[in-house]
């Protein structure tokens, strides 16, 4: 795949190339906020059913592209997604997450996991991106997204969401064999999934440690970090042009050691000054992020000036506009909409005066 002056600016900020502005998206731009997808929801309760019936999922993926014509148009998927390929039954609880079914604990369930064969066990994926590519051809980049497996395994071996992180902490803290085990397997299939994500039409793959945050920065080393680089590592080797980037709640403490990660980008969230992270990370990172999602309760003079100071302090190169997480769900649509606005109505000239 070779690099065209067609290409969507999402695609070419994320390959470092300077723009008259940072392209724009959202995470979780599809979802409860929107009107049209609480309507779809009462449809089709099922979030399993939203994300894996593929007429269902494309629609929902570009309500948002419908409405605010956004930089990046997302796979509406959860992390979790891939795990019954794996032989891990799951399902999605209406806002409460994923449940796994049989949490795992011990040496028989991880030597029992199934190697993921992506093509029979998530077939609608294929459909969906392949979709996705065609509505939105050269105007949006489509964006497939996975979870990290540290995170992947903090779901499989808590059973659920958690507040304390107990039970895998205390795998990882006082017989880690099996935790090691597990990461690996999941390295593995992680890797896979992104592999056939881009052979489907997934233009950049977003990776979600959502829960490596929760690690002390020595643990980060031992837990996470290892295993991001193996799948980034398996993914350069087949994919090299396919910018990757990471994404880890709460990484104040850890934005150095996610530059080691081999991510092409890497989000930042709201707890770090955007011109701190920028030194921090080194001037070979582009990064993502990073409004802090609670800005888009406040006024639209308000929303503008964030805005403006983020993209200022991000500078004209290697930055893609997005919160700093996922939209809140009570967001009022107007102001996401005056969001997208605002920041397609950057130029550089404006940003910095």
């Amino acid at each position: 795949m070779g690099i065209s002056s067609n290409d969507p600016d999402l695609l070419k900020a994320a390959r470092g190339e300077v723009l008259n502005r940072p392209p724009v998206w959202m995470m979780r731009q599809a979802g409860r906020y929107m009107k049209a997808y609480r309507d779809l929801r009462e449809k089709y309760p099922s979030f399993r059913d939203r994300s894996e019936i593929p007429e269902v999922a494309i629609e929902i993926s570009l309500q948002p592209w419908k409405a605010f014509q956004p930089d990046g148009v997302i796979l509406f998927s959860d992390i979790v997604t891939p795990l019954p390929g794996l032989g891990i039954e799951m399902d999605i609880a209406e806002g409460k997450g994923p449940i796994i079914y049989s949490p795992i604990r011990t040496q028989q369930q991880v030597d029992n996991l199934l190697p993921l064969e992506p093509s029979k066990s998530l077939p609608f994926i294929k459909t969906i991106l392949q979709a996705l590519r065609q509505f939105v051809g050269n105007k949006s980049t489509v964006l497939g997204f996975v979870g990290a497996p540290w995170t992947l395994a903090a779901y499989a071996v808590e059973g659920k969401g958690s507040k304390t992180y107990s039970v895998i902490k205390g795998m990882a803290f006082s017989d880690p064999t099996i935790l090691h085990q597990l990461l690996e397997k999941f390295s593995t299939a992680i890797a896979t999934y992104v592999r056939y994500q881009i052979d489907c039409g997934a233009q950049v793959v977003q990776m979600f440690d959502s829960w490596a945050g929760q690690l002390s920065p020595q643990d980060y080393d031992t837990f996470a970090l290892p295993y991001q680089q193996k799948v980034f590592q398996q993914v350069k080797e087949t994919h090299p042009d396919t910018p990757l980037i990471l994404l880890v709640s709460g990484s104040a403490g850890v934005l150095e050691r996610m530059a080691k990660s081999g991510a092409d980008v890497v989000t930042v969230d709201w707890t770090v000054d955007m011109a701190q992270a920028r030194a921090r990370l080194g001037n070979h990172i582009k990064v993502q992020g990073n409004l802090d999602p609670g800005v888009l309760f406040g006024s639209k003079e308000f929303i503008r000036d964030r805005i403006l100071d983020t993209v200022r302090k991000a500078g004209n190169w290697g930055h893609i506009l997005n919160l700093g997480h996922g939209v809140l769900p009570e967001t009022p649509e107007e102001n996401v909409a005056f969001f997208f606005e605002t920041a397609k109505q950057l130029n550089s000239a404006a940003v910095e005066r």
